[in-house]
C-alpha cells in the first residue's frame, strides 16, 4: 500500500472520474502508476501529456529507445517497479529476450538498438547521471548520426523525467500491479 492516499478507479468522481477514463482508454486499464498521482488531478494531467507526447506525437524517438532509456535510468536509481514494467514491455512488447534487456543492463553498449539509437541511449545516459560532463562534441556526435537538436532535447527530457517519476514512485512505495 502505498504511503499516500490514492484513489481507486471505482472510488473515483467528478474530474478524476473523467481522467481516469481518459487512461483506461489510452492504457487499457488505471495502473498504480497512475493512481499514484490521484490526490492531483493536475499532475494526472501533465503526465497524461507527457506519456501521449511520447507514444502518439513525436515520431522519431523509437518504442525500444525510450522503454530503454526509462529501464536504464530506473536501474541507476533503484526503481524496481520502473526496472520491472520497462523490462516486460521490452520482452513482451518490443520482441527482446530477457538475455537482450539483462545484456543491456549490465552493458548498455549491448543494448539491442541499432548504432544511432544506441549512441543516443548512451547520450542521455551520460546526461542524466553526469550533466556537467556533457560538451558540443556529445552533441555534435548526434547531430552527425542524423539527430536534430529537438529530437536530442525529447530524448534527454524522457530521461530527465524519468528520474523524478522514480522518486515519486520509491518515496511512495508504489506497488507492482503488472
Amino acid at each position: 500500500m502505498p504511503l499516500i492516499t490514492t484513489v481507486k478507479p471505482e472510488h473515483a468522481t467528478g474530474e478524476l472520474a473523467e481522467l481516469y477514463g481518459k487512461i483506461e482508454a489510452m492504457r487499457g486499464r488505471i495502473s498504480n502508476s497512475a493512481q499514484i498521482f490521484s490526490t492531483s488531478p493536475e499532475l494526472i494531467k501533465q503526465q497524461m501529456a507527457f506519456v501521449e507526447y511520447y507514444m502518439v506525437k513525436q515520431k522519431s524517438l523509437s518504442m525500444p529507445l525510450l522503454a530503454s532509456i526509462r529501464m536504464l535510468i530506473s536501474d541507476k536509481n533503484s526503481c524496481s517497479y520502473c526496472v520491472e514494467f520497462n523490462s516486460f514491455l521490452l520482452i513482451n512488447m518490443m520482441n527482446w529476450t530477457a538475455q537482450d534487456v539483462e545484456a543491456m543492463r549490465a552493458n548498455p553498449n549491448d543494448a539491442k538498438l541499432d548504432t544511432k539509437e544506441k549512441a543516443m541511449l548512451l547520450f542521455v545516459l551520460k546526461a542524466v547521471r553526469t550533466p556537467h560532463d556533457v560538451n558540443a562534441a556529445d552533441v555534435q556526435a548526434l547531430r552527425d548520426l542524423g539527430y536534430e537538436d529537438g529530437e536530442i532535447l525529447d530524448a534527454t527530457n524522457h530521461g530527465a523525467r524519468m528520474s523524478a517519476i522514480d522518486i515519486i514512485f520509491d518515496a511512495f512505495k508504489i506497488e507492482k500491479d503488472f
